[in-house]
């Protein structure tokens, strides 16, 4: 299959994953595809790429030029790109799910998933400022017990 054929369709994965997450956060298929299944179609994509094209490759993980010079092969420049995809749709659906549980509204969690998507851990950063702002509310500063 072409490389280019690949990353269209895994990034079209992607991005009908992030879809659910946008449009129906609580339906539970949707859920598990955004936060399950897509990340391991494009697990076994970067898997595949990986095992095709891994070996004998140069470059490595040792230093900015090795990393260089490991991603002018294409095939594995894709692998990354799928990488990127696979992680950052499940950190989005794990904010989505942790969101929920400290009950942080819907819309706002719209812009993280945006900045997740699309600058990734600036994004999960985002997430957790709001969190951590969302959490510090009379409730969370005088437990039950104490009033």
């Amino acid at each position: 299959m072409p490389l280019e054929t690949v990353f269209s369709f895994t990034s079209f994965l992607a991005v009908f994953g992030w879809l659910q997450l946008v449009l129906l956060p609580k339906h539970p298929i949707a859920r598990t595809l955004a936060g399950v299944i897509v990340p391991l179609a494009l697990a076994a994509a970067y898997l595949f790429l990986i095992v095709q094209n891994f070996a004998g490759a140069p470059g490595g993980f040792g230093s900015l030029a090795d990393v260089a010079l490991l991603f002018s092969r294409r095939e594995l420049l894709l692998a990354g790109w799928i990488h990127y995809l696979a992680f950052d749709l499940f950190i989005g659906a794990w904010e989505i799910r942790d969101s929920q549980q400290h009950q942080i509204p819907h819309l706002v969690m719209i812009p993280c998933l945006a900045m997740t998507f699309m600058l990734g851990p600036i994004g999960l950063l985002f997430y957790f400022a709001i969190r951590t702002a969302k959490s510090r509310t009379v409730s969370d500063t005088f437990p039950e017990s104490a009033i």
